[in-house]
């Protein structure tokens, strides 16, 4: 398979104080790689770098190829196009990813009309909104109809997430970025939201950067794992290795979390 995003040596810092050290990765078409550690490890921050979107208080170096175009030191207007057409993101909060003035229905047309147009055309009114329903329909919403006229707020965090995957699936990216997807959702849901994405993912045939701290939830939707601590890369390997034989500390310490926490709550009243 080809590559399809090369990360090598990539380091984060502020003006006080590195934040990312010395992280090389990369992610074949079609692969599904989860990315974990604990908070402030510098997943996100990792995540950010390959959309280009860090602040311009921090200093990058290194080296990141995504889709074949170089992603540091690129103009904000040359990255402007991978946006969508390369990578797309569905972050961890979608009440702060969506807009909340617009209705779902709305917010997914505008992908749709900026992606066919990058592609040269330009559909009707009646074929965006069928465009729309067909992917709320496939992100497994109730009443697309009626979700598509709902905003943010009538309707459930769920739903909502759903709806932000709509988003990034109305892209058709060649890599998705999950970044704590399922964090603030129970549950129930969460197990419904990790269903559906490792189902698109691979119907789509995308690769996939998941970032999560749970190595358990990686697992349900990756093929390999990256494990990062204060910064920097101390494993990585297939999740089943990672499970069975891991080879550091810190992961065998985040294993065993796990499999306390499933002992837990398996023998709860």
């Amino acid at each position: 398979m080809s590559t399809l995003l090369s990360v090598e040596d990539l380091q984060i810092r502020t003006a006080a104080r590195p934040l990312v050290s010395g992280i090389s990765f990369s992610i074949a078409a079609g692969e599904r790689v989860g990315l974990i550690g604990e908070s402030g490890s510098g997943k996100s921050l990792t995540a950010l770098a390959v959309l280009g979107l860090l602040p311009d208080t921090m200093r990058v170096t290194g080296s990141i190829t995504l889709d074949g175009h170089p992603v540091i030191g690129a103009r904000d207007r040359d990255l402007v196009p991978l946006r969508g057409r390369s990578v797309a993101a569905v972050f961890q909060e979608p009440m702060t990813a969506l807009d909340p003035l617009m209705r779902i229905g709305d917010q997914v047309a505008e992908v749709v009309r900026r992606r066919a147009l990058r592609d040269g055309t330009k559909p009707g009114r009646a074929e965006i909104a069928s465009r729309v329903l067909a992917l709320l329909e496939r992100v497994a919403l109730p009443e697309p109809a009626r979700i598509a006229r709902a905003f943010p707020h009538e309707i459930s965090g769920g739903q909502r997430q759903r709806g932000a995957i709509a988003m990034a699936l109305a892209c058709r990216p060649k890599l998705l970025i999950a970044d704590e997807p399922t964090t603030a959702l129970d549950v129930t849901t969460q197990a419904e939201i990790l269903k559906l994405l490792e189902t698109v993912v691979r119907d789509e045939g995308m690769g996939l950067l998941f970032i999560s701290h749970d190595l358990p939830v990686v697992a349900t939707v990756a093929e390999r794992a990256l494990v990062m601590r204060h910064g920097a890369l101390i494993e990585e390997g297939p999740v089943g290795t990672l499970f069975g034989r891991p080879s550091h500390p810190y992961t065998e310490g985040l294993v065993a979390a796990a499999r306390a926490f499933d002992a837990a709550l398996e023998f709860a009243p």
